[in-house]
């Protein structure tokens, strides 16, 4: 019996699944071998991705991902390590990997999997800035840093809800905003941090939070309402209230 010719072409995927340029088409499919994998319809063909490891599937230099390469090496050779040519151009392959499968996790709302996928890039930041061979070379990233941190920030809150209930969610937001505003205090930019696009819409999502779970001021925030105000008793009871709050989660 003849085999059947493999096609060459995925025509009839694309005929089957149209793009929608309004919103990100993801779906889960198998492997030949039952794998679980990511597949991205984009306007010419599509993305196929691994769930696990490296979304293109490879070991770079038989580490899981070129992150974990880099950070071996940097701790074999020290301070001295300056990441070379190929270090940067592999770098920024992880980098755009990352990214779109932190896109899928999203929009099929995984939001263990895009938190932990955003922490990954966020410490292939670090570690670019640490190695960095010139400083034009790391701004070109850090640019970006606000950007996955943004990601983050929805997904550790959105994640918190299903685990913990509304008010943990809106106090990540409050934590993460607080970060930002950090990360923000680096850049010389003359919109103010309230005025920034993704800061307008993390506050516009906690106040969604607040108005559809009726969340009201979280103990965290009425702490630091009492010290502001001076009510040292007041932010002692609340110290008290949050310390509990931690052991039964």
């Amino acid at each position: 019996m003849q085999k059947r010719k493999k096609k060459d072409n995925i025509d009839y995927i694309l005929r089957d699944w149209r793009y929608d340029p309004d919103a990100v088409s993801v779906r889960m499919v198998k492997g030949e071998d039952g794998r679980d994998l990511i597949q991205m319809r984009i306007e010419m063909g599509l993305l196929q991705l691994e769930t696990t490891g490296r979304p293109d599937g490879e070991r770079p230099e038989g580490a899981i991902s070129y992150f974990d390469y880099l950070t071996q090496k940097s701790h074999t050779e020290g301070g001295s390590f300056v990441f070379s040519e190929d270090d940067c151009a592999e770098v920024d392959r992880e980098f755009v990997q990352f990214y779109h499968r932190r896109v899928c996790w999203l929009a099929m709302r995984e939001f263990d999997k895009a938190v932990k996928d955003a922490d990954h890039t966020l410490g292939l930041m670090d570690l670019c800035k640490e190695h960095s061979p010139d400083e034009d070379w790391t701004l070109a990233h850090e640019q970006y840093r606000p950007f996955v941190m943004f990601h983050r920030i929805q997904a550790a809150a959105l994640a918190k809800l299903d685990e913990a209930g509304p008010e943990a969610a809106v106090q990540i937001v409050n934590q993460g905003l607080d970060n930002l505003r950090e990360v923000f205090a680096e850049f010389e930019t003359e919109v103010d941090f309230e005025e920034q696009e993704m800061v307008m819409r993390l506050v516009e999502f906690r106040e969604t939070l607040r108005e559809k779970f009726e969340v009201g001021r979280t103990l965290q925030e009425q702490l630091q309402d009492a010290i502001a105000a001076e009510e040292y008793e007041l932010a002692a009871e609340i110290r008290d209230l949050l310390r509990k709050q931690k052991t039964h989660l």
